[in-house]
């Protein structure tokens, strides 16, 4: 079941903004507590949003990616000081490549995880209302081509689904009967998607998309929250950045591991990058508290007129 979000209700800058920091301090930051914090975070907002399909995604197709990289990287990355054993074809196997191979995985399962979140918070109106001045024309392009996945997909459906009505079903028969009316419903396919092209072509051209000194409808408000989280982004962004920077985050695996010594001043740097990937869930369960108080309250107060009554 699917949690109502707050942070989505936040200004898209804000959106944008947070997830611009967490992809890229993602990506960039190797350290082992840093991919930890970031894919505990990941895995937490994405079954927030999404609960147990984001549970079920973990498990079938995450945790194997993970240990398929895991064996992987070692077979064909034989660097490291600590050598365990000698592989068949001579190379050695090393403890670093086999962290290194672990670290790569988390750092890929994360990216993964927070594009999902990403796609579930910063929709595609919210993306041309970010970009729709500035790029028109890649904003729109970008934004048909992530509606155009789901869209795609659920048009599938109800085609396989009336297809398989009238006996053409590709999943059962011969295989060259299979093959036949899998051809069909792609032939359909492709004439909606052109269609679908077409008359969008021809909506937004007669809505004046691309002239100049048009206006666009938006339902977006700056308020004193955005305010107040933008600041915060601000703070832990470039925290963590002048941390990077200044060493407090450096962790290396070849030849062999090292990495900056744990300290009051580097575990800093830890708390607020768990601040930054926890700020959304931080923000729902407040907002929920406060739902849960509010509705209790008023609770009382309906029970209230009726004890004096008796």
């Amino acid at each position: 079941m699917k949690n109502t979000d707050t942070f989505s209700g936040y200004h898209p800058l804000v959106n944008f903004l947070y997830f611009a920091l967490v992809l890229v301090f993602s990506m960039c930051l190797m350290n082992p507590a840093c991919l930890a914090i970031s894919l505990a975070a990941a895995f937490a907002y994405n079954l927030y949003l999404n609960g147990r399909r984001a549970l079920k995604l973990a498990l079938c197709i995450m945790l194997p990616l993970l240990l398929l990289t895991a064996v992987i990287n070692p077979a064909f990355n034989h660097q490291g000081a600590t050598i365990l054993t000698y592989l068949p074809s001579g190379n050695p196997l090393t403890l670093e490549s086999i962290i290194y191979g672990l670290a790569a995985a988390s750092m890929l399962i994360a990216v993964i995880l927070w594009f999902g979140c990403y796609s579930a918070v910063l929709t595609s109106d919210k993306f041309v209302y970010l970009f729709g001045r500035l790029i028109p024309a890649l904003s729109l392009v970008l934004s048909m081509t992530l509606r155009f996945v789901p869209k795609f997909k659920a048009q599938l459906g109800q085609v396989s689904l009336a297809q398989q009505c009238v006996g053409r079903d590709a999943g059962s028969g011969s295989l060259l009967q299979r093959l036949k009316n899998a051809i069909t419903i792609l032939s359909i396919m492709v004439t909606w998607a052109l269609e679908n092209a077409i008359e969008t072509a021809d909506s937004m051209k007669s809505r004046g998309y691309g002239l100049p000194g048009r206006t666009a409808f938006s339902i977006y408000r700056w308020e004193e929250r955005d305010k107040n989280a933008i600041v915060w982004l601000l703070f832990c962004g470039l925290y963590i950045l002048s941390g990077w920077l200044a060493g407090g985050l450096y962790w290396r695996y070849f030849p062999t591991m090292k990495g900056a010594t744990l300290s009051p001043f580097a575990a800093s740097f830890y708390l607020v990058y768990l601040a930054l990937c926890l700020t959304p869930l931080l923000i729902n369960i407040c907002a929920d508290w406060s739902w849960r108080k509010m509705t209790d309250k008023k609770l009382r107060e309906e029970e209230l007129p009726n004890v004096a009554n008796l």
